[in-house]
């Protein structure tokens, strides 16, 4: 074998431990089950004693070597890509992006599974949940219960997961290094989303995750060679979560809001440019069962875009709106 084929074969070996250890993810991320969600989405949680009952403080949390590696060489091989560059390579890197992040993680993990902000056919909900799985941000239950998280106590230093008042960085990303049991184990987090737990399939992409991209890979490698899996596997991931990890830093840090509330939540143009809408954060946290973040004419909200589509082939029912003054 060749040096990037051992690289690859590491990374595989990485994967295992990962899964293994934590079965979930070493990343980041039917509200039917109704009066458990109702509490943790609507943010009815704000009493003392309730807020007291859910945290979760952990003892302090030390560096996961693993995931260091893991993201280490994902990043280093990333750095390969003017090396194998072809304009077919970075078409399905561009491709890929938006199938696993505009449609997996904006449009299915976040607006359908975390907030249930429109109903999908179950084959649809499937096949969106899948192409989520394949952006390498966790399994859906791991980023569903961890996103509910966020919005039951947005910004709290000890139960929000990537808590903004623990600096910029740590919501960026040093959350995933330093993993604490309560957002990385399963039985712990899959509290929050019991309605995926429920679910064989959801629990099987949960737990395989990190593994289903080598099937992707090989499908790659034979279309394309070593040039589609670089940019395929590798500047694709590296792409899409410095993407997502912006909404939770850069948009609790920068831009303006709408809407006053008690979070620091903003919108932020370049970042709904790069997430397919996800920075109107301001929106979204005030109304964030709507399937819509962007309210302005110039708020460009891709993901919204998509879902209107969808509603129009009778793919997507009881879509939520951002109500209009004299709603």
């Amino acid at each position: 074998m060749n040096s990037l084929q051992v690289m690859l074969a590491k990374i595989i070996a990485i994967a295992y431990r990962v899964c293994q250890g934590y079965r979930i993810s070493p990343l980041a991320i039917s509200l039917s089950s109704t009066s458990f969600c109702k509490d943790v989405m609507t943010a009815q949680l704000t009493s003392r004693q309730a807020r007291a009952k859910l945290r979760f403080k952990d003892e302090n949390p030390s560096l996961d070597w693993v995931s260091l590696g893991f993201f280490a060489v994902f990043h280093g091989l990333a750095l390969l890509a003017p090396w194998f560059f072809s304009w077919s390579a970075l078409g399905v890197a561009i491709l890929l992006h938006w199938l696993c992040g505009g449609i997996g993680i904006c449009l299915g993990f976040h607006r359908l599974l975390s907030h249930r902000s429109f109903q999908a056919p179950r084959w649809l909900e499937y096949i969106i949940a899948i192409c989520g799985t394949l952006a390498m941000e966790g399994g859906p239950i791991f980023w569903v219960a961890g996103h509910r998280k966020h919005h039951a106590f947005t910004e709290d230093v000890d139960a929000d997961p990537y808590s903004a008042k623990k600096g910029f960085w740590w919501s960026h990303m040093k959350w995933i290094l330093y993993p604490s049991r309560a957002n990385f184990d399963q039985q712990q987090y899959g509290k929050y989303a019991p309605d995926l737990m429920r679910q064989p399939f959801y629990r099987f992409l949960n737990n395989n995750f990190l593994l289903l991209q080598v099937p992707l890979a090989v499908l790659l490698y034979a279309l394309g060679g070593w040039s589609f899996v670089i940019y395929g596997i590798f500047v694709r991931a590296v792409l899409l979560w410095h993407a997502t990890w912006l909404v939770n830093s850069a948009t609790h840090t920068w831009g303006y809001r709408t809407f006053e509330a008690d979070d620091n939540a903003r919108n932020l143009w370049w970042v709904s440019l790069v997430t397919y809408g996800e920075g109107w954060h301001n929106n979204h946290h005030t109304y964030p069962r709507s399937a819509q973040t962007g309210l302005r004419w110039w708020e460009i909200d891709v993901t919204w875009y998509t879902i209107q589509l969808f509603e129009r082939l009778g793919w997507a029912t009881k879509v939520k709106r951002i109500p209009v003054k004299g709603d």
